[in-house]
């Protein structure tokens, strides 16, 4: 294990290592252009449209503002990303688990055909943990917490992280 100071820089270098991707957000405009306009590519598209720049809509400043709302819907979804992967690493660091027991995944099949990957923000299998006193509060916070939003305690018991 790494010392808490090194704790906090790695942390706080999983949540700006999300963030920082924000930088990079251009807007679309309702294409399906992968990787959005560059400004350059805006007032081209816009700027030859004649409905559009006869309505001013062919503007730098529609373009900033297009790029900021959707670098703050980024943002929400990066902020989101970076804590997931902080809580991660807090339970492998933790729990004396590896990345691939701290994580969960599966794959959809969505209606039209495409698949969407679903994740969980951690996991603890309790066989995994291999130090008995942290085993021991992993399965007693999971029976609690089961219990006050009403598990029935056959599902309880049943659950891989029940009573050790």
């Amino acid at each position: 294990m790494t010392s808490s100071g090194s704790k906090d820089e790695t942390y706080s270098t999983l949540l700006l290592d999300a963030i920082r991707v924000c930088r990079q957000y251009k807007p679309r405009f309702g294409s399906q252009k992968k990787g959005g306009f560059t400004l350059e590519e805006f007032n081209k598209l816009y700027g030859d449209d004649p409905f559009y720049s006869w309505m001013g809509l062919d503007s730098p400043l529609l373009y900033a503002a297009h790029k900021a709302a959707g670098g703050m819907t980024s943002i929400y979804r990066q902020i989101g990303i970076g804590c997931q992967r902080i809580f991660q690493t807090i339970l492998i660091d933790t729990l004396d688990l590896t990345p691939e027991e701290a994580s969960w995944s599966y794959e959809h099949k969505n209606r039209d055909g495409t698949i969407r990957k679903l994740s969980l923000d951690g996991r603890i299998p309790l066989d995994s943990v291999r130090d008995g006193e942290k085993k021991r509060t992993v399965s007693e916070w999971l029976k609690d917490a089961g219990e006050r939003v009403d598990v029935d305690q056959g599902i309880l018991s049943a659950l891989k992280g029940g009573r050790v």
